[in-house]
């Protein structure tokens, strides 16, 4: 072999030896799945999940407590309510009971003539006290709460002269109660059973009660 020919084939192999290095070079440098720099890129990405998620339970939670707070000024609405109805039974005060029900409220026209009967056999009705299970607000509005409430008759006594007979307990029931705001006092509009058909065609609510 001349020399010029030997001088080509040297710098043929040379170059092509360098181009062999430079792709390697490429292909080394290029992160796979499992390079460090894949990994921390991936690991940059959970704190943002977990910022969103933070950031979307703290925009809940307000929403949620505004909603249990409601739940317990609504329910504290009836409790006082049942509290002043107590009070009229125990002291066979018609007046005093219709003055809890808007006017015209049926419910308050039944629970007027329970009031009436008891009294016209010598009868009051004392310790009456309703027991809460479940309760939730319907809607609220100015003036206005529709509540869904399940409770029970937990404890009455009939009393009168030389009487003293413990009511039974009522069996829970699920009822809707419609209190409006009239002159600075929660009453009664409506009020309507949901437990099964038959309390549904029944005599309902408070005003069946005791």
């Amino acid at each position: 072999m001349t020399l010029p020919r030997l001088l080509l084939v040297v710098l043929v192999l040379t170059t092509l030896g360098a181009l062999a290095a430079g792709v390697a070079g490429v292909v080394e440098g290029r992160p796979s799945a499992e390079t460090p720099e894949r990994r921390t890129s991936a690991e940059s990405r959970l704190p943002v999940t977990q910022d969103r998620t933070a950031t979307r339970d703290r925009a809940v939670a307000p929403r949620r407590r505004g909603e249990a707070e409601r739940r317990v000024a609504a329910l504290a609405v009836l409790r006082a309510w049942d509290v002043r109805r107590a009070a009229a039974w125990a002291a066979g005060d018609e007046a005093a009971l219709a003055a809890l029900y808007t006017d015209g409220s049926a419910a308050g026209r039944r629970d007027r003539a329970m009031l009436v009967s008891y009294r016209a056999r010598g009868l009051r009705v004392c310790g009456m006290r309703m027991q809460v299970l479940a309760g939730r607000v319907r809607s609220r509005a100015t003036g206005r709460i529709v509540l869904v409430v399940t409770d029970r008759l937990a404890h009455a006594v009939a009393v009168g002269e030389g009487i003293r007979v413990g009511l039974p307990r009522d069996r829970a029931t699920r009822r809707t109660v419609v209190l409006r705001r009239v002159a600075g006092e929660w009453r009664v509009a409506r009020v309507w059973a949901q437990a099964s058909p038959a309390a549904r065609t029944a005599v309902t609510s408070r005003s069946r009660k005791p």
